[in-house]
């Protein structure tokens, strides 16, 4: 941001996280130029009402709302009763880690919000509802809030206590610059990181579209093709096998871990979202394919080592004529949405898993496929993660600029 100018003259502020502003801005607490409101539907609203329902976890200071979840009146948790107007700006009180600041526009105005959430609305003409908007994505601010929360596992301020902590207000016509340059250039920003986005998600479609080709169809294009019987698999080499999944990996079930846990254990517990714990003791030791049994169930894993695995996975024991790493890329394919039991937490059965259909070619063809995928899928890892890392670069500078236009760091009048 070193093109931008500062201001001529700044004072101290006299609030520690905030330090010199411009000499005529003036620091005021929240409450000043924002009220905070505690509108809620009523208690009377229909049982089969559809409600909109925004939750903590579902927002975020650099995405903004996130996800949406539409549930009837009469499942919805209690919590889900805050009302919200666009303009308004949403501040998480609880969990304040989670750093849940969001403002709320038109798409959203109709969404139920949890209670977890302060409500704060501009008092016009103090601020400017698209200046509030900016002035709470403050990272200076939102980090104040954190540390003036209480609790260690489940940090909470109080939203009377939030509104108590102060903030720099800037005169009402440059809050008008400020608003004006910090939508141009976030919008140009948000650009940048929707097209990276995008180019993720087709970097990891060419992923799977690798692998499935790969698992179905061979390494060699020239290879003669017969029908496989099975719709979804196609045509496979004339020399492939087409069998069961039982009889490249027999399906064992995951154990609950509670009786072996150790933070200070040899071995990984596995869940469906790789180690989260410790083990005193291991379920197998060997190559193995991990699938889900309840919740992630689309996720398969490989594992090569002694690991325990917890009960809502399996754990495989792979064929001696079977390539562990062909079973896993063969794995990756399977369509789960079709076996997956019709309950709220989707579930598969060693049963199904076993009945599903593969084909595979002799053990060394399917070593020589898995390596080649290896380097294939190493390679577009690394390219997904470089993006990954650059989008978080944009985000961060995208923080920052906020945070430093909307403290005076940055004099953004003639820019605008």
């Amino acid at each position: 941001m070193s093109h931008y100018k500062s201001y001529p003259t700044y004072k101290e502020s006299g609030v520690q996280w905030i330090g010199a502003v411009p000499e005529h801005w003036e620091v005021k607490p929240i409450c000043r130029v924002s009220s905070c409101n505690d509108d809620v539907i009523p208690e009377f609203t229909p049982a089969d009402e559809v409600l909109c329902y925004v939750d903590i976890s579902a927002v975020n200071h650099t995405d903004g709302i996130t996800q949406v979840t539409e549930v009837r009146f009469v499942d919805a948790p209690s919590r889900a009763r805050r009302k919200a107007k666009a303009g308004d700006v949403v501040v998480s009180t609880v969990r304040t880690y989670l750093k849940a600041v969001a403002a709320v526009t038109e798409e959203h105005a109709d969404c139920v919000y949890s209670t977890g959430f302060a409500v704060l609305r501009a008092r016009i003409p103090h601020v400017e509802p698209a200046f509030l908007k900016w002035m709470m994505l403050n990272e200076l601010l939102i980090q104040t809030v954190e540390a003036h929360s209480e609790g260690l596992s489940y940090p909470a301020i109080n939203a009377t206590e939030l509104v108590k902590l102060k903030t720099v207000v800037p005169p009402s016509g440059e809050q008008a610059a400020i608003i004006a340059a910090l939508d141009r250039e976030t919008t140009h920003i948000d650009a940048l990181i929707a097209k990276k986005s995008r180019f993720i998600e087709l970097l990891k479609e060419r992923r799977q579209a690798l692998i499935t080709h790969a698992v179905t169809k061979g390494l060699n294009p020239n290879v003669k093709m017969k029908d496989s019987g099975v719709e979804w698999i196609g045509k496979v080499p004339e020399h492939w096998k087409v069998m069961l999944f039982k009889r490249v990996a027999s399906i064992c079930n995951g154990k609950d871990y509670k009786d072996v846990e150790d933070a200070d254990g040899a071995y990984p517990v596995i869940g469906s979202g790789g180690e989260f714990a410790r083990a005193s003791k291991f379920i197998f030791d060997g190559e193995s394919v991990l699938l889900g049994r309840k919740g992630t169930i689309d996720k398969p894993l490989y594992i090569n080592g002694p690991f325990w695995v917890v009960d809502t996975m399996f754990y495989t024991k792979v064929a001696d004529d079977a390539f562990p790493k062909f079973v896993y890329y063969s794995a990756l394919t399977i369509p789960f949405n079709l076996y997956s039991t019709n309950t709220a937490l989707p579930s598969m059965t060693g049963e199904a898993l076993s009945s599903h259909v593969i084909a595979a070619p002799e053990f060394d063809e399917q070593q020589g496929i898995a390596k080649g995928l290896d380097r294939e899928t190493t390679r577009i890892d690394a390219l997904i993660t470089k993006v990954k890392h650059s989008i978080e670069i944009l985000k961060e500078r995208r923080s920052a600029l906020i945070t430093a236009a909307v403290t005076g760091q940055i004099d953004l009048r003639e820019v605008a």
